[in-house]
C-alpha cells in the first residue's frame, strides 16, 4: 500500500481525511466526465476543510491518494478491472489497474487509518436469487463510517434494509427518519437513529467504537434534490423486465439497467448521481472535521 506524503501527514497529525472510492471512476460514468467528477469530488473535499484520499489499484499496487496524473490514467484506461474482495489479491499479482468498489474502499480505508469515506450508493440485495454485495458484508466487519445516500434504486431496499440489520450495521438517517433511496431522498422504511449535524454524526461513531462493535456505521444522506421515488421504481421495473428478454444477466446486469435508466429517465438519474455524489462528499468532509475537533480520533 502506497500512501500519499499528504495523507500520511495529515493520519499522523490527526488532520480530517476523507477516502473516495474509484469505481465511479472506472465503471460508473462515461469519459470525460469520470474525471471531471473525480477531480470534482475531491475539491469538495478540501473545500470543505478535509483531506481527499481516492483509492485504486495502480499497477499492481494499492494506492491511498492518486497522483494527478494516476487519476487522469486511470479514467482513460477502458481495460481497468473492478476491485472488491474476492479478487483484490489476483490484481496485485497480476500488476493490474482497478477501480475500488465500496467494500474493498472501506477495507482498504479502514486498513490505511482513514476513518471515513463517502460513496453515492451502496450495494446490496439484487431482486434476483443469491445475488448479493459484498459491500453488505464488509460493512458488518469494518469500523468506518460510510457516508452514502442509501442502496442504489435497482435494489430490493426492504430486503437490503434487514440485511443490513441482521449484520449489525449502525444506521443513521442524516435529517431524516426514512431510508434514502440512491435518486430518490427517501423511501417507505423507517431507520432506527436520526442525527442532526455532522457532530452528532461523529458523536455515535465514536460511542460504537468505544464499545468495540466491528462493524460500520452507515449515514444515509438524502440527495437535495432528487426524483420521485414511485416513478424511479417504474423506471426501474421496465428496465429489469427489459434485461429478462434480452437474457442479460451475471456481471452485465447492473451496468445495463442503470445505463437504461438512465435513458427511460432523459439522462435525470445522471444529474442526480452526481449531485449525491458531491453532497456525499462535502457531508464526509464535515464529520471528518467534527471527528478530528474531537481529539479522539479512532484507533484503527
Amino acid at each position: 500500500m502506497r500512501l500519499h506524503p499528504e495523507i500520511a501527514e495529515a493520519l499522523q497529525t490527526r488532520k480530517p481525511v476523507v477516502a473516495l472510492e474509484s469505481t465511479v471512476i472506472t465503471h460508473g460514468l462515461p469519459r470525460p466526465t469520470n474525471l471531471e467528477l473525480a477531480r470534482t469530488l475531491e475539491a469538495t473535499v478540501r473545500q470543505a476543510g478535509a483531506i481527499p484520499a481516492t483509492i485504486a489499484v495502480v499497477k499492481g499496487q494499492v494506492v491511498v491518494g492518486l497522483e494527478p496524473e494516476e487519476l487522469e490514467a486511470l479514467s482513460r484506461d477502458e481495460g481497468a478491472e473492478k476491485a472488491s474482495l474476492w479478487n483484490l489479491g489476483a490484481l496485485l499479482a497480476q500488476g493490474k489497474w482497478a477501480g475500488t468498489t465500496v467494500a474493498a474502499t472501506a477495507f482498504l480505508a479502514h486498513k490505511a487509518g482513514i476513518p471515513v469515506f463517502a460513496t453515492g450508493g451502496i450495494g446490496g440485495v439484487h431482486p434476483h436469487p443469491y445475488d448479493e454485495s459484498a459491500d453488505l458484508l464488509e460493512l458488518s466487519r469494518t469500523p468506518i463510517l460510510v457516508v452514502s445516500a442509501g442502496p442504489k434504486s435497482i435494489l430490493n431496499l426492504a430486503a437490503t434494509l434487514e440485511r443490513l440489520e441482521t449484520f449489525g450495521v449502525a444506521l443513521l438517517g442524516y435529517r431524516t427518519n426514512h431510508l434514502p433511496a440512491f435518486h430518490s431522498p427517501q423511501s417507505p422504511y423507517p431507520l432506527p437513529a436520526r442525527v442532526e449535524s455532522p457532530e452528532e454524526a461523529a458523536r455515535a461513531f465514536l460511542a460504537a467504537r468505544g464499545l468495540g462493535l466491528p462493524g460500520a456505521t452507515l449515514v444515509l444522506n438524502p440527495i437535495s434534490q432528487g426524483l420521485p421515488f414511485g416513478q424511479v421504481q417504474r423506471w426501474v421495473e421496465q428496465a429489469t423486465q427489459e434485461a429478462a428478454r434480452a437474457g442479460v444477466i451475471g456481471k452485465a446486469l447492473t451496468p445495463f439497467l442503470l445505463r437504461r435508466i438512465s435513458e427511460l429517465s432523459g439522462g435525470q438519474t445522471d444529474v442526480a448521481n452526481l449531485r449525491l455524489l458531491q453532497e456525499n462528499a462535502r457531508l464526509a468532509a464535515e464529520i471528518a472535521r467534527a471527528l478530528a475537533q474531537d481529539g479522539e480520533a479512532p484507533k484503527r
